[in-house]
């Protein structure tokens, strides 16, 4: 983990220049490899969610976590692999009330850039998604999301700001409107950038937020470089990553009952089977970290895995892993029937795997 957290530094540090091409290459086919098949039609499409009936996938294509890069939300139409525009930033009316912090100041602006996503649903029936955004300000935003089928839409409700020293990551819902959000790395009050906040090091947590009690931060949780996260449906556990290790906390006491140690993670999606399934980067290249940050065109090639994990024997079981072609740097795995979908911070293309 503390290799691909330098390497994230140096990649982000050494923007302009040349990767070393005799090491690393950009994956620029769009061929399949066999059970994996790319579909090269999104910007960086960093985390995934499905949406009921099996027919589509939201995913949240990435911008950057400064910020100074706007990104979208968009649609994949499974039986097509179609790819459609659902929400980008300067849009928007008033916020409807319960659906964030009173005090959002509003609308996004054109700035908008999403990064971790969750899909849940309210109290009242609504379908609820989360977003963990950086463009114009660190926030969480709610949407709710309308259709069925191929046919989908998201509006705006409201949000919650971030605390001025966080920069977040991931983002699950908690029953009641709730959530619980990994704050990967303190945010410099002094303006410096994310390679120089890496450099300063320091551990980062996960932040509980509550409709009546605000922000709190969750015991058990402190840990280098939190990324991916997601709760049990009741809201009694969290399931944490963060330094290089799967924990399971129980929210109430804070208390770390069990984890498992992995490596460089990100994202994490719950199955239909009820199992974890974590993104587990496998890469210790600098290079080829380096090269996902300066990439325009084709995709990464960090080698990487997906893992499932029984939430109650913390058992690990391998579904698919891969260097190169037809895709690297894989951020989640998201298992829709018999295929795994996996997306990936920096490229042009989601990976569809047929699983045995």
């Amino acid at each position: 983990m503390r290799i691909l957290i330098l390497g994230l530094a140096a990649g982000l540090a050494a923007l302009a220049a040349p990767a070393d091409a005799a090491q690393s290459q950009p994956i620029t086919t769009c061929e399949p490899k066999g059970p994996a098949r790319p579909v090269c039609s999104f910007t960086n499409p960093e985390d995934l969610v499905a949406l009921p009936g099996g027919e589509a996938i939201l995913v949240s294509e990435y911008g950057g976590m400064e910020g100074h890069i706007p990104g979208a939300l968009a649609l994949l139409v499974l039986d097509t692999d179609e790819r459609r525009d659902l929400f980008r930033g300067g849009s928007g009316g008033a916020a409807t009330p319960g659906w964030g912090d009173p005090a959002c100041p509003g609308p996004l602006s054109a700035a908008f850039s999403p990064h971790g996503i969750h899909l849940s649903t309210r109290d009242g029936g609504e379908l609820q998604l989360l977003v963990v955004q950086h463009g114009g300000r660190e926030s969480i935003e709610y949407f709710e999301v309308s259709g069925s089928g191929r046919d989908w839409s998201v509006e705006w409700r409201g949000c919650v700001v971030a605390p001025d020293d966080a920069w977040l990551n991931s983002v699950a819902a908690l029953p009641g409107g709730g959530f619980v959000t990994t704050r990967m790395i303190e945010r410099p009050t002094d303006g410096a950038d994310l390679p120089t906040a890496i450099a300063r090091g320091g551990d980062g947590y996960v932040l509980e937020w509550l409709p009546d009690r605000g922000f709190s931060i969750l015991g058990g949780s402190e840990s280098e470089m939190p990324n991916g996260i997601e709760a049990s449906a009741d809201g009694r556990l969290v399931f944490l990553n963060g330094s290089g290790e799967v924990r399971r906390i129980a929210r109430a006491t804070g208390a770390v009952e069990a984890r498992v140690q992995l490596g460089g993670l990100d994202n994490a999606r719950w199955a239909s089977d009820g199992r974890l399934v974590v993104a587990n980067l496998t890469s210790e290249t600098q290079d080829d970290l380096a090269l996902c940050f300066q990439l325009e065109r084709g995709a990464c090639p960090m080698s990487f895995r997906i893992v499932a994990i029984d939430p109650d024997s913390m058992e690990i079981e391998e579904l698919y892993s891969n260097h190169g072609p037809p895709m690297g740097g894989g951020t989640v795995g998201l298992v829709v029937d018999d295929e795994l979908f996996i997306g990936s911070f920096a490229g042009d293309r989601i990976l569809r795997v047929t699983l045995d």
